[in-house]
């Protein structure tokens, strides 16, 4: 069961808020509870749980935390994070046995797409340099989908970027309206997806707002990808949109490595570990680092378990 709209959207501007967030990580006990959903605050950190969820036979895409950056300081000092994450990861991929099962994910935002000066363009050359390197080091890279203002732009770097690294992933969310006609453009050839419901606060005249309209535009586009020709991930949590995608892979006819299935760190941990156990593809979105308050407010607006959890924590241990 979702959270109701109104509280869905409290949340979701709490994401944003800097009063809050200062009350909210300035609270001892929360730091606890992010762990639940955070794979640590630094590298060591990070490398240490990859480790782990790939011996139990499942993938990764890390995301080293951070997003809106409006200094370029900020936007190199993220560049340099992940190169040095990729040199920490190569090792991982030397023998040839981790190809295609690490990934990295980046925000473009973070990366200096939001600079009121030439953002677009030190956000592709940031991107380039990081796309460079993940090739070097054997990794996958796809690009993170962020509020929709954001949707032209991201895009436009992803076809630019896709001309030197033709194996570059993207990330569309279906609670938007345009989503169809996207992954109807983007599901050619050596094209890697990821389909995911959205997680953002949109109004209306872009995006769906009720559960059943953005379960039903979920479907819509993930038939698109399944009958294209590129690879899509299926980045859901939901048993029904799960159930949806084996139904049509297998209608499709796709075999088991032609598509997978993608949970975030800390969320129905037992289900992935089920899914890889049926030998499905199964990859897990690990986020780190120490900026974390937004992308732990957006999880605790999509799912009621998630803020029962944080809450019942926070009383218990306060």
């Amino acid at each position: 069961m979702a959270p109701s709209p109104l509280l869905r959207r409290a949340l979701l501007a709490a994401a944003r808020s800097p009063r809050l967030r200062r009350t909210i990580t300035g609270v001892p006990v929360t730091r606890r509870v992010v762990d639940r959903f955070v794979a640590g605050e630094t590298e060591p950190q990070a490398i240490a749980v990859t480790r782990s969820v790939l011996d139990s036979g499942r993938s990764v895409t890390i995301d080293y935390l951070g997003e809106d950056t409006t200094d370029v300081a900020d936007a190199n000092a993220t560049v340099s994070h992940y190169l040095a994450l990729l040199s920490a990861l190569a090792p991982f991929t030397e023998d040839g046995t981790g190809a295609g099962t690490i990934e990295v994910s980046l925000k473009l935002s973070a990366l200096g797409q939001r600079l009121a000066r030439d953002g677009e363009a030190i956000a592709l050359d940031n991107a380039h340099k990081i796309c460079a390197a993940a090739d070097e080091a054997g990794v996958l890279v796809t690009v993170d989908a962020e509020d929709h203002t954001t949707t032209d732009s991201t895009l436009s770097i992803v076809r630019a970027l896709r001309e030197d690294f033709p194996s570059l992933g993207t990330v569309l969310q279906a609670y938007l309206r345009r989503t169809e006609a996207d992954c109807k453009e983007l599901s050619g050839p050596g094209s890697r997806i990821r389909l995911c419901k959205g997680a953002y606060q949109e109004p209306a005249s872009v995006a769906y707002q009720r559960k059943p309209e953005i379960d039903t535009a979920y479907v819509r586009c993930l038939r698109i990808l399944m009958s294209g020709q590129g690879y899509p991930m299926v980045a859901s949590h939901d048993p029904a949109m799960i159930a949806a995608a084996l139904h049509l892979a297998d209608a499709t006819g796709r075999r088991a490595d032609e598509f997978e299935l993608q949970m975030l760190y800390g969320i129905r941990d037992a289900e992935q570990l089920r899914l890889a156990g049926e030998r499905r593809r199964v990859r897990v979105y690990l986020p780190y680092g120490d900026e974390w308050y937004g992308y732990f407010m957006r999880r605790l607006a999509e799912r009621p378990a998630n803020l029962a959890f944080f809450l019942r924590s926070l009383v218990s241990r306060t």
